[in-house]
């Protein structure tokens, strides 16, 4: 008997092939593509990608979507609380077991770790420590095309946003930039794909520029200052 398992969706590539793995895992029942979103503008958190958007591509996977309602800017307690509700509903559902697509970031994962084990839920992580170059050719030679729509101002201009993923363009980031930005470099939207029935039909909207206050780090005396980002909105067709 398969396990049900919920998978903590960003809408990007990372997401998409660690679902892929999931799929063809006998092991696992995926019932659920759980989304944190920005209640105050209707966007998935970090990525900024509207919910229509979101909900279309979930549409095409086929999997039940639930979303994560968080406030603007929430405070540690405010997401915490949040949190609790969500995975205590999603316990109560008879979930076991949930999926992430994080593949190096060791105080993150312990982090999803520690958190699910007061739930007594286990965590997978189809793509851990797997190599970034590996993941992001297989990617795109299983013919999965995703758009860039979050870039790290420090390393992207506003000529990065919107473009696809290509092995070209992959060859061609800067040498301080993981190929899969799994250092948040930069995010993307997966629009196609062998997990879609069908495409995402869109197209490229307006680019913004935003700045967002640094987080501190234990090391830091004094506030870091502000990160910019630059944001491809995208419009559903």
């Amino acid at each position: 008997m398969s396990i049900k398992t919920y998978f903590n969706w960003s809408s990007g590539k990372d997401s998409a092939l660690a679902l892929y793995y999931l799929l063809q895992d006998s092991n696992y029942s995926i019932n659920k593509l759980v989304t944190s979103v920005n209640s105050h503008y209707n966007r998935v958190s970090m990525h900024g990608l509207p919910i229509n958007l979101l909900e279309a591509q979930t549409n095409a996977i086929g999997i039940p979507l639930q979303l994560i309602k968080l406030p603007e800017q929430p405070s540690m307690q405010d997401y915490e609380a949040i949190m609790d509700t969500t995975v205590n509903t999603l316990k109560a559902e008879q979930f076991t077991h949930a999926v992430f697509g994080d593949i190096f970031l060791e105080d993150l994962k312990r982090y999803r770790e520690d958190n699910l084990l007061k739930y007594n839920i286990k965590t997978v992580f189809p793509l851990w420590k797997k190599d970034t170059t590996n993941l992001i050719n297989e990617f795109i030679d299983l013919g999965f095309k995703a758009v860039i729509v979050c870039a790290n101002a420090k390393y992207f201009s506003e000529d990065f946003v919107g473009q696809t993923i290509t092995k070209e363009l992959i060859q061609n980031l800067p040498k301080a930039v993981d190929v899969c930005g799994e250092n948040g470099e930069f995010h993307t939207f997966c629009y196609d794909g062998p997990i879609f029935k069908a495409p995402i039909a869109f197209s490229i909207g307006e680019k913004i520029y935003r700045e967002y206050n640094t987080p501190k780090t234990e090391d830091s005396v004094c506030d870091s200052g502000k990160t910019g980002f630059w944001f491809c909105d995208l419009v559903l067709k």
